[in-house]
């Protein structure tokens, strides 16, 4: 459908000098449209390869410190068409830490999750609660949270890095404070969100049901594997195939208010049919190969590899092997679209 057209062209220009003086304008014959028919981003469609991730990452392991007041050592995944970011809402940075390395103590506004990618040894600090992470495992950093890391391992640790710091930029609404001191002291249980939620069948007598983030400090591993294998012997997804959503066990929504997690696998052989829906989604590629089709571009992608998907962008998946699965770890902000009413899903 054609936008309106302005009869009145001239005279909206000639009033602009004199209405800027007022701090004020009206809608000029030049303006970007205001209203579009469908979302159209800026966003980029992208694919990082692990190979030259790794190289890159050597190389800022090498060359940057580990310093305090909240520099950490991060190799951030930029997108093209944007001036900003990963995605319009959040950005995914890479963070290498060397043994012995302490990422000091600090809070911000921006919500955070931690997914293991290489490594083990480190143990993360979240008001208190105190966790050691393993391969896969997904950490969480609520907003406003204190939280710092200490590598007692005798390798690189590497993990991907997710902050919903465009939108709360966005929203005029950053803070951080720093700490006096390194590292926080731990509380005297110190895997008290795990004992009290951890099992994520059952939760303690009375515990308050919030739309808040989740209690639970960390989703490990061998229980998210074994809930995604065992969700395979269902019927597939024509579009995602098996696809399960990291949930708050209190009350059942998606773990953090602001970024949505989850693990799709991919069974051998499995061709999805193409679709699109608004919201923004980075995938991590845990294990196994495949294709993905978004837009015009074709990305063929294998272990440790990241995508980029923009809003309302057509795409589909696909598994290269016909006899191994493929698993991938997905971030999106559906969670900030769905509270707000925007989101929409459809075929392509």
């Amino acid at each position: 459908m054609a936008m309106n057209v302005m009869t009145d062209a001239d005279a909206r220009t000639a009033l602009s000098e004199e209405l800027a003086k007022y701090n004020s304008r009206v809608a000029q014959p030049d303006d970007p449209p205001l209203f579009t028919r469908e979302p159209n981003s800026t966003m980029q469609a992208c694919h990082w390869r692990s190979a030259d991730l790794m190289t890159l990452l050597d190389k800022i392991g090498a060359a940057l410190k580990l310093e305090r007041g909240g520099t950490r050592r991060t190799l951030r995944l930029t997108n093209p068409g944007l001036p900003y970011g990963t995605t319009p809402t959040f950005w995914a940075s890479i963070q290498y830490i060397r043994p012995g390395e302490i990422a000091d103590a600090h809070r911000h506004t921006a919500t955070a999750l931690r997914f293991v990618m290489q490594g083990d040894g480190t143990d993360t600090i979240v008001d208190g609660d105190q966790y050691f992470m393993n391969e896969n495992d997904l950490v969480l950093t609520p907003s406003w949270t204190w939280h710092d890391h200490e590598h007692k391992g005798d390798k690189p640790m590497i993990w991907l890095d997710v902050l919903d710091i465009s939108l709360v930029r966005s929203l005029h609404a950053t803070f951080f404070e720093g700490s006096e001191t390194p590292r926080q002291q731990v509380n005297e249980v110190p895997d008290r969100s795990y004992r009290q939620f951890g099992s994520g069948i059952m939760r303690p007598m009375g515990s308050d049901a919030h739309q808040g983030p989740s209690p639970v400090l960390a989703y490990t591993w061998p229980r998210v594997e074994d809930a995604i294998m065992q969700a395979s012997a269902l019927e597939p997804n024509d579009f995602d195939d098996t696809f399960l959503e990291y949930q708050n066990p209190v009350t059942g929504g998606p773990a953090l208010p602001t970024i949505g997690t989850a693990i799709q696998r991919l069974r051998p052989g499995f061709k999805g049919k193409p679709h699109k829906h608004t919201g923004s989604v980075v995938y991590y590629v845990v294990r196994g190969s495949g294709r993905s089709v978004m837009g015009d571009k074709t990305f063929d992608w294998a272990r440790g590899d990241f995508l980029a998907l923009p809003p309302w962008m057509a795409h589909s998946h696909a598994n290269a092997s016909d006899k191994d699965d493929a698993i991938l770890f997905q971030v999106n902000d559906i969670p900030v679209l769905k509270a707000l009413g925007l989101y929409r899903e459809e075929a392509a």
